[in-house]
């Protein structure tokens, strides 16, 4: 369902917004924290001015990152799933999540020019996902990082579709990852980012952006039927509150690849993205 076209008045807002808080949001991260993080000794102190980054950018254009149920997380280590709508979500989950979660992106974001700088700096893992033999071993890796203490943050989703919203098939890597390792899936809810940063929009628009995780989803098995019953279990969550329509419902289309779509599998069918 198409979303009503907002007035005249609000487009002009909007317009006004962008052209101010863009350029100041851009200049203070890309010019001033991004170069902080590329020369900070410790992975630790980076991931720290990355989370301050994102607060204080976001505070420099009026926005105001509301969190909730943040005692959902366990201390332990888990994998948290979130939808993915805007660029702007892996600032937002960075800036809400301890500094103990590795993000996991595809492996195009590390040749970035500069920005895949910075998110190796940050300790990044990335996928490759034109490698089959490469993407498995990094499933393996990602796998024992879990079972050794860390924690995992995965956009199931794999990609986002800038000029259609909803929420998209999960792929399956991050319920495998979990399933295998016998940690716990948090779904995670990223509200509004879209419209802060996205929907045909080249730059800001004042919108309030929530964060909202949900209760840990526990691994009843490794098989099969176990995955797929945990992606379904967080992705009826993520669904029911994203606030986006379920497309997945829409059109019964199913991101499995494979009987298993074990740690041999194709990547892209584990964790796509663009």
């Amino acid at each position: 369902m198409t979303p009503p076209r907002p007035s005249t008045l609000r487009r002009c807002a909007d317009g006004l917004y962008c052209l101010v808080a863009t350029p100041v949001f851009c200049v203070v991260m890309f010019g001033f924290f991004c170069p902080l993080v590329l020369v900070s000794p410790t992975l630790p102190l980076r991931r720290a001015i990355g989370r301050a980054a994102v607060h204080v950018c976001l505070a420099l254009i009026g926005q105001r990152l509301r969190r909730e149920a943040m005692n959902g997380l366990p201390d332990t280590p888990a994998v948290v799933v979130s939808n993915h709508a805007s660029y702007m979500d892996g600032l937002i989950l960075t800036a809400v999540l301890p500094g103990r979660f590795t993000f996991v992106v595809q492996d195009g974001a590390a040749r970035w020019p500069f920005v895949g700088r910075v998110l190796r700096r940050m300790g990044v893992s990335f996928i490759n996902r034109s490698s089959v033999r490469a993407g498995a071993q990094q499933t393996r890796q990602l796998m024992k990082r879990l079972k050794s203490g860390e924690s995992l943050a995965i956009f199931a989703e794999g990609t986002f579709d800038d000029h259609a919203p909803g929420l998209l098939p999960f792929k399956n890597g991050a319920f495998l990852l979990a399933a295998r390792a016998e940690v716990p899936v948090v779904p995670a809810v990223i509200r509004n980012s879209r419209e802060l940063l996205g929907a045909g929009w080249r730059g800001f628009r004042w919108r309030p952006v929530s964060v909202v995780i949900g209760p840990p989803c526990l691994p009843t098995g490794s098989d099969r039927a176990a995955v797929a019953a945990l992606k379904q279990q967080a992705r009826h969550w993520i669904a029911a509150r994203c606030g986006e329509p379920d497309l997945e419902a829409l059109t019964d289309t199913s991101p499995d690849a494979g009987p298993d779509a074990g740690p041999d599998a194709g990547p892209d069918a584990r964790f796509g993205g663009p």
